[in-house]
Formats: structure tokens, sequence, C-alpha cells
């Protein structure tokens, strides 16, 4: 299964001989902890036809080992650089302004890292670790200035609130509760696409001298807006544990893992972002 996450549509980017109506869709018999043989009318990541046998009999298949090592590798990396930056890069008054610049300038190199490795056909380590690195920085600075100025505290509750929905998710997903099918894609991928739209026009109606561009950042608009994204980010989440899912079942390259890693990271991120803005509202709202 294709996923609308922006990270994982790149997975099995190598697909390319499978029809264009491969996938069937998870009938209401699978069992938990694995997809149907019915998926898929063929395996989707078996060797492109004519590719050498003895090639791809000695590729090794990603296992979901593989997945939680990167997948821990890279938000640790992600944590480490936070944890960094928050102790190293002041945001008291004196400094704050030279901290937020180097907090762009990383979230501006982290888009672009993620952006090269989105549009590459094969994940790239160095590209993925160093997206988690400069992710990390602009995440501590941001979170220090936020707890300091604005809700003491509220690091750690974005952070809880970040496994309880994470927790959620995967409980929901392997009681089947959650069913990821074709139809469930298609509407998360409209759904992702008119709250990034509407966030495009929030930042337009910002710079142009809208004061606070749509109100998305304050008051009860911005906690609905903010629970919005945190129920997208665990739409997304769900995805990303069917494409794991799919990728151990079917026996793709080991060298997946590390999309793997990197389609969960972001969504994460994108969950605890969302998080912290809910609770920076409710706390600035007391």
């Amino acid at each position: 299964m294709k996923s609308s996450n922006p990270i994982f549509s790149r997975w099995g980017a190598r697909r390319d001989d499978a029809p264009a109506d491969a996938y069937l869709r998870h009938p209401v018999g699978s069992p938990v902890g694995g997809p149907s043989a019915g998926d898929y009318a063929t395996n989707p990541y078996a060797a492109a036809a004519g590719a050498d046998a003895r090639t791809a009999a000695a590729r090794t298949a990603v296992t979901m080992d593989d997945v939680v090592v990167r997948t821990a590798t890279t938000l640790g990396t992600v944590v480490l650089t936070a944890v960094l930056s928050w102790l190293l890069l002041p945001v008291d008054e004196a400094d704050i302004g030279r901290s937020y610049g180097l907090a762009v300038g990383a979230a501006v190199v982290a888009f672009a890292l993620s952006l090269v490795q989105s549009l590459r056909r094969t994940p790239s380590p160095v590209l993925i670790l160093g997206y988690a690195a400069f992710e990390g920085v602009f995440l501590g600075v941001v979170s220090n200035a936020t707890s300091t100025y604005i809700a003491p505290g509220v690091v750690v509750q974005g952070v809880l609130g970040t496994f309880a929905v994470s927790a959620g998710v995967l409980i929901a997903y392997r009681m089947r509760w959650i069913r990821v099918t074709r139809r469930f894609a298609g509407f998360v991928a409209a759904a992702a696409t008119g709250f990034l739209l509407l966030l495009a026009a929030d930042l337009l109606f910002s710079a142009f001298g809208a004061g606070t561009g749509l109100g998305f950042h304050s008051g009860g608009l911005g906690i609905l807006f903010g629970v919005l994204g945190i129920l997208l980010g665990a739409a997304f989440l769900a995805l990303d544990f069917r494409q794991v899912e799919d990728a151990v079942a079917y026996g793709a390259p080991r060298e997946e893992a590390w999309l793997a890693a990197f389609g969960l990271t972001t969504t994460l991120v994108w969950i605890y972002l969302e998080v912290l803005q809910v609770l920076t509202i409710f706390n600035g709202d007391d």
C-alpha cells in the first residue's frame, strides 16, 4: 500500500513493475499481526522482471527489529540535539534573537535534507540522521522558549502527550479498530492537503499585516485547529504502521528500515508540535 505520508510515499518507489491496481484492499477477515495474502495481486517488493536471481536471493529482508533499531537511532538523534540546543543556546532576552535565528536556520536545513531524501529512490542514513540532528536543534530552542516565557512545564506535558497519542494509535491499529484501507489513505491525503492550505493562508495573512493571521494560534479556534493537527498526525502514524507491516510481511530490502525510521520520526515530530501548541494555548488562557 502506498502511504499518504510524504516520507513513506518514497517507500517502495522501486516497485515500478507492479500493476497500478495491485493493491486490492485490506479484507475484513485479515489476521491481526500481518497483512492478508489478498492485499496485493503480486508481491510489491519482489525483484523486478529480468533481475539477477542470485542478487534477489542474496538480498536481506527487513525485519521489525531493523525498523525498531533505526527508528530509535533517528529519534535518539533528535532528542540528543534538542537537549544540547536547550542547554547551549540561551533564550534570555539578550540572546534569544541569536538562538531563534539558529533555530530557524536549522529548521530550513532540516527541511532541505528531508526534501532531498524524499526525492531519492533509496534511503541515505547520512541525510536522515542529518535531518534528525537539525530538527532537534529547532525543537530544543522552540521548546525552551515556550517553557521559559509562556508555559513552564509544558514540554514535559507535550512529550507525555505525544507518547499517549502514539500508544493509543498503536493499540487501535493492532486491535484493528483503525482499518487502514485505500479509502482511509485517500481521506487522510485530502485532509492533509486542506490542513496545509489553511496553514499557508494563515502565514500569508500574517505576513501582510493581518495580525495573528486567521487566529489558528490562540483561543478556541487555535485549540480546535491544534486538535485537528493531532488527529491528522495520528492518522499518518496509522499509515506508517501499515507501511512497516507490509514491508516486513512482503520482504522489503533491509535498507528500507531507514525510510521507516524517517517517516515515523517526521510524524512524531508533527504530533509533538501540535500537542505543544494545544497545551500552550490552554496554559496561556489560565
